[in-house]
């Protein structure tokens, strides 16, 4: 058994236990393997462990991984910030994007996604703990970008997503996680049919699981240190 193998059966057991907590069903839970700095043999290790949702935060890095393994049903997801010049990369190569945070964005995103694909999957990212050093919307942006998101044909509005800040107390956890599900269904009353909220990482993930993650991103929970090599 490989180390991520070794690791990956761990994070599912946290995912298991969490969604037992909380009576969901772990089927509703995507585990996302954050993928970024890490070459294509340990990606497609993950794969052959079970995992097929891939996150990658960087371009340049990440084309020539997803075209190397384009043989195989992965589902890729764009997660890092977003460059204008970099928007027609993102529209051709990826099913998901986690990170928008400006209509200029979504635009070019929408007119560069090709025709042949299907829409491309959206999610807001709000500064949910309003850090001055956080990439995200604020709260009360949402609702504007969103109506303007859901005008474009060639993208579909999924949900939300947050980086909260780093918390060590599982009950503080909560209050960011519970305010971005609270954000979504907010929407959702206005006919938005959203149904995705990527939030929690390998220290957090118990406590979004509860709030009502469907989306969770784990890098070093599944990869371990970047420098690790394998046997």
């Amino acid at each position: 058994m490989t180390k991520i193998e070794q690791r990956l059966h761990f994070i599912q057991r946290r995912i298991q236990h969490a969604a037992q907590q909380c009576e969901r069903d772990t089927g509703s839970i995507t585990l996302l393997a954050v993928s970024k700095k890490q070459p294509t043999s340990r990606i497609l290790q993950a794969y052959q462990a079970g995992l097929t949702h891939f996150g990658e935060s960087y371009v340049q890095e990440s084309t020539p991984k997803i075209n190397a393994l384009a043989d195989h049903p992965l589902t890729w997801h764009f997660i890092g910030p977003i460059q204008s010049n970099k928007t027609h990369i993102i529209a051709q190569h990826f099913d998901w994007v986690h990170c928008v945070q400006r209509i200029k964005i979504a635009q070019r995103l929408n007119e560069q996604r090709p025709l042949q694909l299907p829409p491309l999957k959206l999610c807001i990212q709000i500064n949910i703990s309003n850090e001055a050093n956080k990439a995200g919307i604020p709260q009360n942006a949402l609702l504007e970008l969103a109506q303007q998101i859901k005008r474009f044909p060639r993208l579909q509005l999924r949900g939300l997503m947050a980086i909260p800040q780093k918390l060590d107390n599982p009950q503080q956890q909560r209050i960011a996680f519970e305010q971005l599900r609270s954000l979504m269904h907010n929407l959702n009353q206005q006919n938005f049919q959203l149904d995705t909220l990527s939030m929690g990482m390998t220290n957090d993930l118990e406590a979004a699981i509860i709030e009502g993650a469907t989306i969770v991103r784990v890098g070093t929970g599944l990869f371990g240190p970047r420098n690790e090599t394998e046997p």
